[in-house]
């Protein structure tokens, strides 16, 4: 029983040393130089994390002209061993690159950049062209000598080394021939040794006694990653350039202003990244198996569909070939009968030619007509004779061939059906369109417009696929909804499901089928039913200040000469003027949500909801104010922050001005957005290109959005004790436009002035 166990542990352990030695062998391309083709002896990593031997990266900057610029960044001490007669016989010379191998790579479009002199004003730039990226890499002026030497990749050939020639002894790099079997070796001079000859080399009582043997190996590498630059042991890693760098390089200018952290923060992210990584890559292998046999089974298809298509086409091709065939035996045909009609034509009139010659035909029987002396029988035949002799002497005046014996008329024009062969080419279906984001947006309706790259074959229709990505996902593949035969670059979709967010593609089709989708758009919807309405200025103050454009959708603040004068006084006094527009219409319950661009160079404009009655009581006939502070907003510095008794106050204004929106202390806003102190502190935020406000009448809520991106930047509460119509106050010079709805307006009744309109 025992017996057997062993047996069973000693195949258990032959099948795991296969296993490691099949991985090791699989990742052995990993481990090969693209310069050489052999492992990596001493690599250096390159500024785009490709990795090349050192002995091949100055081989190449030697071909490319750059002399004197392959220095060894982490330059190794003499050693015994470093000198060829003391080189192990196990322990093979470094093979450089072939010359034709390097003369190939430098050809195939790199080494652009040849070696010149350093100037005064413009130092060097080497270029090192990488045969892993197939780009060239700017090395800066100190060449290899700045960059890195890879230990862990160094690391990971010794071990592979060692587990592809187990049982392999490393032999002593001093010995006379033949070498014993190392027994020792030493980090300081880089050479293994047997006993006698590690006591040779390291005598008592000079410093090399103090060296410390460690175990032999065939490798010997720094006791840490040195700074190319400082020649000090690298602690930090900085994010911004992605360099390690030392405790010197952290001073100078040129990392000021960086994100430096401490090289064991780095080594733990980027551990834990890669451990996350490649868990999740083995907890993953039954998916990878699966999709390796689909794209296996997908070479299969790919090789029949090959041939099918090769079938297709010689088809098609033999079969135009039939066609011209049978076009060309029809042609000839054409030409053969023309030919032959003219040839009977020429034979007839060369005959008729042929009967004026003397004495033979015509002429002959003329010559015989005159010999008759009875007078009736004469004229009897000379009548008839006399035609014939007339109509010879006129073709013979006017001599021409019957036909001509140019065959010009039959010529081809084949000019268009050469260039229709010579175009004839595979269908291409359309590329993937490129959605306009500027024209993209999503109000009433969602409005999408897109284009096709250019160079794209063009598209007969197109397919529009959408869905809401905020809802719970339904097990099975995702659902889209689609509309087909889309015509034009653009498309209006209807009633889509409020503050939800839309993901949208569109692909185009012709003759050759369906190309690619386009990439996915996000939209995000209102998040309240869009109010339309229109801007009334029959009421309020300074009307003749107030310019509403004809559709009333826009509305501009001129300041007018009063307000000039005013400026006058500046210095002693300047008051200034509220000028306000409402909607037309009215809000009593529900929730509504609008948007309006301001103009960014618009002095001071308040944008916001009020009750209908104080807005009429208040800015009906007001007088002017000393200050934009009078103007009632949310409460800010109305003085609400003082009263006693907390209550909703009539009006919720959004202050804007000079491209800037003010977020007061009276209202609570987006932490994101607020100053240091947080919401209790006043700041202000860029101005979007759009605002929203929704209004929530039965919470008495009023919320101001940036209308791109539906992003929270203020909430007020507000009385909702009557009608609430949307407001705008200008206070000097300044312009909105409301955004004009994508669906047809509907009617609405207008509430405002206390009678009832119909639009």
């Amino acid at each position: 029983m025992a017996e057997g166990d062993n047996m069973q542990t000693f195949t258990s352990i032959m099948d795991a040393l296969v296993r490691i030695s099949t991985s090791m062998k699989n990742m052995e391309k990993e481990l090969l130089c693209p310069v050489c083709q052999e492992m990596y002896k001493q690599p250096l990593v390159l500024p785009c994390t490709h990795n090349v031997c050192q002995a091949c990266a100055r081989e190449v900057l030697s071909q490319q002209g750059y002399l004197g610029h392959g220095g060894d960044p982490n330059s190794e001490p003499t050693s015994p061993a470093s000198t060829p007669s003391t080189r192990s016989p196990r322990l093979s010379r470094r093979t450089l690159p072939k010359s034709d191998r390097l003369d190939r790579m430098l050809k195939s479009g790199f080494g652009t950049y040849p070696g010149r002199k350093r100037g005064a004003l413009h130092p060097q730039v080497i270029m090192f062209p990488c045969p892993a990226c197939q780009g060239d890499v700017e090395l800066g002026e100190r060449g290899l000598a700045g960059l890195f030497r890879n230990l862990t990749l160094e690391r990971v050939v010794e071990r592979y080394r060692q587990s592809v020639s187990v049982g392999g002894a490393i032999l002593c790099q001093l010995c006379k021939p033949p070498p014993l079997e190392a027994t020792k070796g030493c980090t300081e001079c880089r050479a293994t040794f047997c006993n006698e000859c590690f006591k040779l080399f390291h005598p008592w009582g000079t410093q090399k006694a103090q060296h410390e043997p460690t175990l032999p190996t065939l490798s010997f590498r720094p006791k840490g990653l040195m700074c190319p630059d400082h020649k000090e042991e690298v602690t930090h890693y900085c994010k911004t350039c992605q360099r390690l760098v030392c405790q010197l390089c952290r001073v100078r200018r040129t990392h000021s202003g960086h994100k430096i952290t401490p090289v064991l923060s780095a080594y733990q992210a980027l551990k834990d990244k890669l451990t996350k990584s490649l868990t999740y890559i083995l907890g993953n292998q039954d998916t990878v198996q699966t999709q390796i046999c689909e794209l296996e089974e997908t070479v299969r298809h790919t090789e029949v569909s090959g041939q099918q298509a090769r079938e297709e086409v010689s088809q098609l091709v033999r079969g135009l070939g039939a066609v011209l065939e049978e076009k060309r035996a029809s042609l000839l045909r054409a030409i053969e009968e023309c030919q032959q009609e003219r040839l009977a034509r020429l034979s007839a009139q060369i005959q008729e030619h042929r009967s004026l010659l003397d004495g033979s035909g015509l002429v002959g029987y003329a010559q015989e007509v005159l010999k008759e002396t009875d007078h009736p029988c004469f004229v009897q035949a000379a009548k008839q004779l006399h035609h014939r002799i007339a109509r010879a002497t006129e073709a013979l005046q006017t001599f021409r061939p019957a036909v001509s014996s140019s065959f010009r008329h039959c010529q081809l024009d084949v000019g268009r059906e050469m260039k229709l062969l010579t175009e004839l080419n595979f269908l291409r279906v359309p590329e993937a369109p490129v959605i306009d984001t500027q024209r993209t947006f999503a109000y009433d309706q969602i409005f999408l417009c897109w284009r096709l790259p250019p160079h794209s074959p063009p598209a007969w229709h197109y397919t529009i696929e959408f869905r809401r990505t905020d809802v719970p996902a339904q097990p099975g593949p995702t659902r889209w909804q689609r509309r087909e035969e889309v015509r034009g670059t653009s498309a209006l979709l209807e009633n889509p499901d409020t503050g939800s967010v839309y993901v949208l593609r569109v692909r185009g089709c012709n003759k050759a089928g369906f190309g690619e989708y386009s990439e996915d758009v996000h939209l995000h919807t209102p998040p309240a039913p869009v109010l339309h309405f229109f801007l009334d200025g029959r009421w309020g103050t300074s009307r003749e200040r107030l310019a509403i454009s004809k559709d009333q959708r826009a509305v501009r603040s001129v300041p007018g000469l009063p307000l000039l004068l005013a400026a006058e006084r500046l210095l002693t006094g300047c008051h200034l003027s509220v000028d306000v527009v409402l909607g037309d219409v009215a809000v009593t319950q529900g929730r509504s949500y609008w948007a309006c661009a301001v103009d960014p160079a618009s002095y001071l404009v308040k944008v916001g909801v009020g009750l209908e009655s104080k807005l009429q009581e208040s800015f009906q006939g007001a007088p002017d104010v000393i200050s934009p502070r009078y103007d009632p907003d949310s409460g800010h510095d109305s003085g609400a922050e003082d009263a006693t008794v907390e209550a909703s106050p009539p009006f919720a204004f959004l202050t804007i001005g000079m491209g800037k929106i003010l977020l007061g202390s009276g209202a609570s806003s987006n932490p994101g957005l607020t100053g240091r102190d947080g919401p209790a502190a006043s700041c202000t935020v860029p101005l979007p290109p759009r605002l929203g406000i929704c209004l929530d009448y039965e919470r008495g809520r009023v919320s101001f959005l940036d209308a791109v991106s539906f992003r929270g930047l203020l909430e007020c509460p507000l009385d909702c004790s009557g009608p609430v119509c949307p407001a705008f106050c200008f206070i000097g010079g300044g312009a909105v436009q409301l955004q004009e709805p994508v669906g047809t307006k509907p009617e609405r009744k207008v509430t405002i002035g206390g009678f009832a309109k119909l639009d």
